[in-house]
């Protein structure tokens, strides 16, 4: 048996559960940062913004939050993965807890759905991750 590995260039798709949010910003950058790369290597990937995650989806808070002091705002890592091709969904069930409004949300977000959607994006994704 060889120790080489070989990748599997088949076409994958991914989703990325992303809970975490303003109070912890050290956790907000790398999601999208993953996915923009996977996506850059052909993979169909989703971020879904659940939990506090959907603050991330606020207008207004993306754009003042980096992951360390002088690095790229968050807004930033999302328009990356964006410009890879993620998609980027934001959970409706959460909102009211955070008091966001349709009218709230930054134009990045694709889809607002509620958990069966993310149910049925896990269920038939190759791989998941969550932050």
């Amino acid at each position: 048996m060889s120790d080489e590995h070989y990748l599997d260039n088949e076409e994958k798709s991914v989703v990325i559960v992303m809970s975490s949010g303003p109070s912890t910003p050290h956790r907000c950058a790398t999601p999208f940062y993953i996915s923009a790369i996977l996506a850059s290597m052909d993979a169909e990937v989703s971020v879904f913004l659940t939990m506090e995650g959907v603050k991330l989806g606020q207008n207004g808070i993306a754009e003042n939050l980096a992951a360390m002091e002088g690095g790229k705002t968050i807004i930033e890592f999302i328009r990356d993965a964006k410009s890879a091709g993620v998609r980027l969904y934001l959970c409706k069930p959460a909102m009211p807890g955070y008091k966001l409004s349709d009218t709230d949300i930054i134009d990045e977000v694709d889809e607002i759905a509620n958990a069966g959607k993310m149910a049925d994006l896990i269920l038939a994704c190759d791989k998941s991750m969550f932050f």
